[in-house]
């Protein structure tokens, strides 16, 4: 496991990269997560997943994430929370206003897009996303499939 260094750069453990496929991402807000400690644990470890999970402004204002599951410690014995536990997102006031404005429009709805570790504390890329129709996502296949055959030509392989 790969150690921060000094200057409290950000070191990305996880990745959503069906986020990037499913949606169209406008733009994408810093948040903080309130976890408990074997939480962390688990998550420095990388063993947690983002597959399945979204955001959600309840009535109170706030900011929560669902359906992120982040496995157990080993040696975290009964101080192992729920895997699959909502969890609140730190937002500032004016952050969750502007989500709240921007996510009451139709189509669009919020994505997280990668989990990292910065200044030894963990945060949550959230990415405002208006979903891909069908035709789009084949469009994205496409031309992923484009840049690959031109690497290969560009490098010799076949």
């Amino acid at each position: 496991m790969a150690k921060e260094d000094k200057t409290g750069a950000k070191r990305i453990v996880l990745q959503n990269r069906k986020a990037r496929f499913e949606y169209f991402i406008e733009d994408t807000i810093k948040a903080g997560l309130v976890l408990a400690g074997t939480e962390v644990k688990s998550l420095r470890a990388g063993r947690a997943s983002l597959a399945e999970s979204y955001a959600k402004l309840d009535k109170n204002g706030e900011a929560w994430l669902h359906n992120m599951h982040i496995n157990p410690h080993e040696e975290g014995g009964r101080y192992n929370p729920d895997p699959v536990r909502n969890r609140k997102l730190l937002l500032t006031r004016r952050e969750l206003g502007s989500l709240k404005a921007v996510t009451e429009q139709k189509g669009f709805s919020l994505v997280p897009v990668s989990l990292f570790f910065e200044n030894g504390f963990a945060k949550l890329e959230l990415g405002i996303g208006r979903g891909k129709k069908l035709y789009d996502k084949r469009e994205s296949i496409a031309e992923r499939d484009r840049e690959r055959d031109a690497r290969r030509e560009a490098f010799g392989r076949d």
